[in-house]
């Protein structure tokens, strides 16, 4: 197998990356993902796509098995996809923008059913969440996909089955095949994104990473995939993302000079679309200023920028959601939410919410434009202005382009610890949560997955 491909890149990278090698600042962002992920998941477990999901996966037993959160146990596989759903369902999870968004801790599914069927300890799931972050985030950096139609979660199958692969210790020649049984058969349509969205928006990543965990469980056993997967002729370069790419170095590889991306990725402070986040954090500021009320708001104006406009501007449906899946990925619908409310939480984004008739009346009121004058700064920032007119005339600015959660921005451990305990203490109790967070706080000492994962029955 060439030696000079990207796929061998990556598999000699994961071979070689150890846990001496990560930087103690990649080390504690590792553990706030967790915790941030295990929030999320929480926060998704009343929903309806779970009671789906987690059904199906009641039906199939393994061994070796891996623990669904809040349910029992299932094969690795439908844990990764059960999972993954769960962390991803509230798009409140972490977030990477580049030529190519994405939410990196979607991966963190695979590494903890992979993790816990094959006994691995703390450091080994540090490693692991290091790398699916790096090889995901290195290739958003590199190529964009959705101006192809192609979905991001098309690179998380790579990133989930390299991530695999590590915790099960396979070798380069291995880890390679991997590499090409991940990549020739999971393509994404970027339809999962468009118009009125389904319950499919937070499975889709979920969905990826179960195939990630199938493609390194096949390579572990010697099944070889195709090759150069990346270079060939009708390969990835060609078909997929349709340009040659060489991703930047990874963090601890030869030439790199700027850590870790996991560092680089950003915490959501709401549950709504990350190029929402900056247009929340507007309104919010806004609504400060008018004392609360708004009764004298006649038109909400918001500039946005391309990806924004595109991914969560443009569509007739953001302004009167069907589903919450339309409406947390909803422009205006989010920025009139908090305008409205005083707040963007869960409860935003019930059907009662997004339903009533004053919110509705209120989301017509918002026009959303592309301001190509923004776009130069994304994706380093978001930048969001929202102009709101008043009955008499009066017009109130705000601009933000890095709210909080944001890597400019960033939220302390004791913001990301309040949002855990927000979602977590209500459902668990305090005393429980103290101890999820005390693993989380100490995982690179953790000894056992389902020690862990036993903590959310």
């Amino acid at each position: 197998m060439a030696s000079h491909t990207l796929a061998a890149r990556l598999a000699t990278y994961a071979d070689g990356l150890t846990f001496d090698k990560l930087t103690k600042e990649a080390v504690h962002e590792t553990k706030r993902r967790f915790i941030d992920s295990f929030a999320t998941a929480i926060g998704a477990m009343p929903s309806d796509a779970y009671a789906i999901a987690k059904k199906c996966a009641a039906r199939v037993s393994s061994n070796p098995g891996a623990s669904v959160l809040a349910s029992g146990r299932s094969s690795i596989e439908w844990a990764t996809f059960v999972n993954g759903l769960l962390i991803r369902y509230l798009d409140f999870n972490d977030t990477y923008l580049s030529k190519e968004p994405a939410h990196p801790s979607d991966n963190l599914a695979a590494v903890l059913a992979v993790g816990e069927a094959v006994n691995a300890g703390g450091r080994e799931l540090i490693i692991a969440a290091v790398l699916a972050y790096e090889i995901q985030c290195r290739f958003c950096d590199a190529a964009s996909l959705r101006k192809h139609g192609v979905d991001h979660v098309t690179y998380g199958a790579i990133s989930s089955a390299v991530a695999s692969a590590k915790l099960m210790k396979l070798d380069v020649t291995k880890l390679t095949h991997t590499v090409g049984l991940a990549g020739v058969c999971n393509v994404a349509l970027r339809q999962t994104r468009s118009g009125e969205l389904s319950m499919w928006k937070g499975c889709a990543f979920a969905n990826a990473a179960r195939n990630g965990v199938f493609a390194a469980t096949l390579a572990a056993d010697g099944m070889t995939g195709p090759a150069p997967i990346f270079e060939g002729d009708l390969g990835f370069f060609k078909l997929v993302a349709r340009e040659a790419f060489d991703p930047a170095p990874f963090g601890a590889e030869f030439g790199n000079t700027d850590g870790f991306m996991i560092n680089k990725t950003y915490i959501k402070f709401w549950p709504a679309e990350y190029h929402s986040q900056s247009a929340i954090d507007a309104a919010l500021q806004l609504r400060a200023e008018l004392k609360g009320d708004v009764s004298q708001v006649k038109e909400i104006d918001i500039a946005t920028f391309e990806a924004s406009y595109n991914i969560i501007g443009k569509y007739p449906e953001a302004w009167a959601p069907k589903t919450r899946e339309t409406a947390d990925h909803s422009l205006p619908y989010c920025t009139a939410a908090a305008l409205y409310d005083g707040d963007v939480y869960l409860e935003t984004f019930d059907e009662a919410h997004f339903t009533n008739a004053a919110r509705v009346a209120f989301t017509g009121k918002v026009k959303v434009r592309h301001d190509t004058t923004l776009d130069a700064r994304y994706p380093k920032g978001i930048p969001n202005r929202i102009t709101v007119t008043l009955n008499d005339g009066t017009q109130l600015v705000r601009e933000v382009e890095f709210p909080r959660g944001h890597a400019g921005n960033p939220m302390t451990d004791s913001e990301v610890e309040a949002k855990f305990r927000r979602v977590a203490e209500p459902r668990y109790g305090k005393a429980k949560a103290d101890a999820i967070l005390a693993r989380c706080w100490d995982l690179e000492n953790l000894t056992s997955v389902t020690e862990l994962i036993r903590l959310f029955d």
